[in-house]
C-alpha cells in the first residue's frame, strides 16, 4: 500500500510561483509513475504532469508546459511540482497520484493511489 500526502498549496497572485510537494510512503516500485492532477469547482479532474519514479522521464499537459516542472527526490520519497507564472485559471485543488501505469497516462483511472489534495488559488 502507498500513502501520498501533498503540501505547499496556498494563495498567490497571478505571475507568482508555488512549489507543491508529495511525500510518499509504502512500497513504491521503480516502474511506478507519479502524477499531478487538478480539479476546479464544477470541472473534471485533469492531468497536469507526470514522472517515472526511477528514470525521471516527464510529461506535461499543454496548458502548463513551460511553466510547471515536475521532479522527484527518491532519497526523500518525494515528488515536487514547481509552478511558475501562475494564472487565475490554474486555481484548483491539486492531487498527487501514483500507480503501475505508463508515465504518459493522463487518465485518473490509470492511477491507483491518491493524496487528499491541496488548494491552489491564484488571484488576478
Amino acid at each position: 500500500q502507498v500513502q501520498l500526502v501533498e503540501s505547499g498549496g496556498g494563495l498567490v497572485q497571478a505571475g507568482g510561483s508555488l512549489r507543491l510537494s508529495c511525500a510518499a510512503s509504502g512500497r513504491i516500485a521503480s516502474y511506478y509513475a507519479m502524477g499531478w492532477f487538478r480539479q476546479a469547482p464544477g470541472k473534471e479532474r485533469e492531468f497536469v504532469a507526470s514522472i517515472t519514479w526511477s528514470g525521471g522521464s516527464t510529461y506535461y499537459a499543454n496548458s502548463v508546459k513551460g511553466r510547471f516542472t515536475i521532479s522527484r527526490d527518491n532519497a526523500k520519497n518525494t515528488v515536487y511540482l514547481q509552478m511558475n507564472s501562475l494564472k487565475p485559471e490554474d486555481t484548483a485543488v491539486y492531487f498527487c497520484a501514483g500507480g503501475r501505469t505508463y508515465y504518459m497516462s493522463t487518465s485518473p483511472r490509470e492511477y491507483n493511489y491518491w493524496g487528499q489534495g491541496t488548494q491552489v488559488t491564484v488571484s488576478s
